[in-house]
């Protein structure tokens, strides 16, 4: 028997549909019009939950017809799936917007940088963090995590390269530390994490981080040994 999950029953089947959207918003009321239901879809995802969203509920709280949400998004899957997108989009922005404001850093700064501006950014949807946790496990969302990773560790490289201290592959340290970024912090997001836990984790990843990047340093010195 095939198994189906939770987030496949409420989808209808365990086939997806059409996770693109219809037509991108291009002028000023339309990307207000995009703006609002994606405001919405996180309020009823906060309110509701992801089981009990449906297009109908999140066009009545964004104000507009069903037909306009349709316009947009031709399913609900579409419409999560484009929520996790800018959810994504935001916490690379957050990485790129730290790093290019911190070229030339020491390398005692630069993981206290880089953990603080991913998990600032996470922390502002810790609420909704559940949802989009389960909402990337049950779509497939590969591509939108490696476009998201991939521009966190060109910024993140830009900022080694750029850093008081030399490391020998700037390139392959910013892949490492952006991989242990986004692959430990979703472990603890299928929960929505306190003030304190946040601090906590940030605390715990800058001492991992910053620990990786003295070891790196410290193998440079013992080459030239």
């Amino acid at each position: 028997m095939k198994h189906h999950s939770d987030l496949d029953s409420l989808m209808g089947n365990g086939s997806l549909p059409a996770l693109t959207p219809r037509k991108s918003p291009r002028q000023g009321r339309s990307i207000a019009t995009v703006d609002a239901i994606f405001e919405a879809t996180i309020q009823v995802l906060l309110g509701d939950g992801l089981m009990r969203l449906t297009t109908t509920r999140v066009a009545h709280r964004a104000g507009v017809s069903v037909g306009t949400l349709y316009q947009y998004f031709p399913n609900k899957q579409a419409l999560l799936f484009a929520v996790l997108e800018r959810h994504l989009a935001m916490l690379a922005e957050a990485i790129e917007k730290a790093c290019d404001e911190n070229h030339g850093a020491t390398k005692e700064m630069i993981a206290e940088i880089v953990v603080k501006a991913y998990l600032q950014a996470k922390m502002a949807q810790a609420e909704v963090s559940p949802s989009l946790y389960r909402i990337a496990m049950e779509l497939d969302a590969r591509e939108l995590m490696e476009l998201a990773t991939r521009r966190s560790a060109k910024a993140i490289e830009a900022m080694l390269s750029t850093s008081d201290g030399r490391f020998a592959d700037p390139s392959l340290l910013a892949q490492t530390l952006t991989a242990a970024l986004y692959g430990t912090v979703p472990a603890f997001c299928h929960r929505v994490l306190s003030v304190a836990d946040g601090a906590e984790a940030e605390r715990q990843l800058t001492i991992m981080f910053r620990s990786y990047l003295v070891a790196q340093q410290s193998g440079i010195a013992e080459a030239k040994c």
